[in-house]
């Protein structure tokens, strides 16, 4: 960042810290064992919308990410768009390991090609092992390099007490936002 930014105002943004994003796959044993978890075997990476120009030059190169990361994986991905406007790429494998490799492939392939500023949030659905009980996502900033819970109880309500008990059990396994403001929810997230 140059003097010009200082006094301009303008800040540089963080380069995305995706690599923190597979401390999931080493918490899916607490959120199995000690939680009552597992994945609802989907998975998914949201990113801002790209300008018409961006998007007629990113077009072909995230159909090859994808194609080449399905291929890879076995996960079958999806395009979606959500009631913002945001653009999704959604990753549906029963095996959590591999939402989260394949996730990151993506994220990855949309660095590559000068779009890691768009890189929002990834989301994992998880669900309880037996009975019935509440849907439960974790999603993780790409911009702040941490997770967060995200329990919703209604269409634009939340259990914020299961969020902070959520917290606090993984909190030693996951690297979590420590900023309570930023823990956005993804209402509706099409997953």
């Amino acid at each position: 960042m140059g003097l010009a930014d200082v006094l301009l105002g303008r800040k540089k943004l963080k380069s995305p810290a995706e690599d923190r994003l597979f401390a999931l796959s080493t918490a899916r044993v607490t959120l199995d064992a000690e939680l009552g978890l597992k994945t609802a075997g989907a998975g998914g990476i949201v990113f801002k919308p790209l300008s018409a120009g961006e998007f007629v030059r990113a077009e072909n190169d995230l159909q090859q990410v994808l194609d080449a990361v399905a291929g890879e994986s076995g996960s079958r991905l999806e395009r979606k768009s959500d009631d913002f406007g945001y653009e999704w790429i959604v990753v549906r494998d029963a095996d959590l390991e591999d939402q989260v490799t394949t996730v990151h492939a993506v994220a990855q392939g949309l660095q590559e090609a000068g779009f890691g500023e768009q890189l929002l949030a990834a989301a994992f659905k998880f669900e309880p092992k037996f009975g019935d009980g509440k849907i439960i996502y974790w999603i993780y900033g790409y911009k702040q390099g941490a997770f967060w819970p995200f329990v919703p109880t209604g269409e634009k309500e939340r259990d914020n007490a299961e969020e902070l008990e959520l917290k606090a059990k993984l909190e030693n396994e996951l690297p979590i936002e420590q900023d309570l403001s930023r823990w956005f929810g993804l209402f509706n997230a099409p997953l």
